[in-house]
């Protein structure tokens, strides 16, 4: 188990040269600090606080992302409608706040093919160097059919057309059924891919530690392993960042907030009298209403919030703020998620906020000791990702 000590040398793990970024100075330009809302979190190296980027690499293969990312699930079509036009004023609203890095899936509705109308408007109507600092991190959920060198391709291809970009920053591959072998011979042909400078990384997304074994044994040069991971899911910091730890594969998280359920909405609520809280009325509430009852129910939930509630306000956060900034602080978390709904809802304050907010290991004990009040997942899900793989 992860000990209280942690958090005192987490902020060493993502420590890059900094010379190497002396080359290309951030654009985020200290006279627009403050002028334009928003403006000062753009997601530049900076020398005080938290670090704002982190670095995902595996040999010579490297990706500077956000540690804050955009999540773009939400676009799947269970929030309500997108609006084409409000959903890209959206994404240039986060990236010009510094908030640009996108993570989206080939299967998440029009997400892909909003990245691309948002890319050619960044590429028409902002700078060169701020066009450096956009990532579109995609996912590729195959079916389990033969996994040949052409499939793959083409695959990519669809995904390489609708973002419009010559290379995918990022490449994150899924695969549903481990007695089928097929996943070694895609992540090979991925590799080949990236050789040919069509993925700039390949990663993965809920992949457990012994696949991410089998998968780092066989060469394949993977620089992340996407998975669930929030406050009340702590399985990663079990099997999976031990591993982490000594391959430099880097997580990146998601479920962080809990599709909204750890936040100030769902506090003091009672959701067994029907119509007095707030409706779960989204997929992600819906999924992660069921990982709180898996982990201990409603009532154990509602003291977590507490005390999230009490460390958001001894720092003036909001409990979101806080949720994030303890899973980025875990070992081995490079970047974690926070989905948008785009033109519908909006977080750059609270994501923004996360990168000013220093956890003291008060806060630190206070929260582990709730969150460990709650079932041991790993025992009753089993690893990383294996909620996708239940019979």
């Amino acid at each position: 188990m992860a000990t209280a000590v942690h958090h005192h040398h987490h902020h060493h793990l993502f420590r890059t040269n900094p010379n190497a970024f002396d080359a290309k100075k951030r654009c985020g330009r200290t006279e627009s600090r403050g002028r334009v809302s928003g403006r000062a979190v753009r997601c530049e190296r900076v020398e005080s606080g938290a670090e704002r980027v982190a670095v995902v690499k595996n040999g010579s293969d490297s990706l500077e992302i956000c540690r804050v990312l955009n999540g773009m699930w939400q676009t799947s079509g269970g929030w309500g409608r997108i609006d084409r036009v409000e959903a890209v004023d959206a994404m240039l609203s986060y990236a010009d706040s510094g908030l640009s890095t996108f993570d989206m899936a080939d299967h998440y509705g029009p997400a892909e093919d909003l990245y691309g109308i948002f890319i050619n408007r960044v590429r028409r109507e902002r700078p060169p160097e701020f066009l450096e600092q956009v990532k579109g991190l995609t996912k590729w959920v195959p079916p389990p059919v033969k996994m040949t060198s052409s499939f793959v391709r083409d695959s990519i291809n669809v995904s390489r057309k609708r973002m419009d970009v010559t290379s995918l920053d990022m490449l994150q591959f899924h695969w549903w059924d481990y007695s089928n072998p097929g996943y070694l011979d895609a992540l090979k042909h991925l590799t080949d891919l990236k050789e040919e400078g069509k993925i700039k990384t390949v990663a993965l997304t809920n992949f457990d530690t012994e696949r991410l074994q089998i998968i780092l044994e066989n060469g394949i040069p993977v620089v992340s392993n996407q998975v669930q991971h929030s406050v009340v899911d702590m399985r990663p910091q079990q099997r999976m960042a031990e591993l982490c730890q000594l391959t430099g594969v880097k997580l990146i998280t998601y479920g962080t907030v809990m599709g909204g359920l750890l936040s100030e909405k769902f506090l003091d609520t009672n959701l067994s009298i029907p119509f007095a809280g707030p409706p779960l009325n989204t997929p992600s509430l819906q999924k992660y209403k069921r990982m709180v009852d898996a982990w201990g129910g409603w009532g154990l939930f509602q003291g977590l919030l507490r005390t999230l509630k009490e460390v958001a306000i001894k720092h003036g956060v909001s409990i979101p703020t806080v949720a994030v900034k303890y899973i980025l602080d875990q070992p081995c978390v490079a970047g974690s998620m926070i989905g948008v709904r785009l033109g519908l809802s909006e977080h750059i304050q609270d994501a923004s906020a996360v990168f000013s907010l220093i956890l003291d290991e008060d806060d630190v004990n206070k929260i582990q000791e709730v969150s460990r009040k709650g079932k041991d997942l790993q025992r009753i899900i089993g690893d990383c990702g294996d909620e996708y793989r239940r019979a």
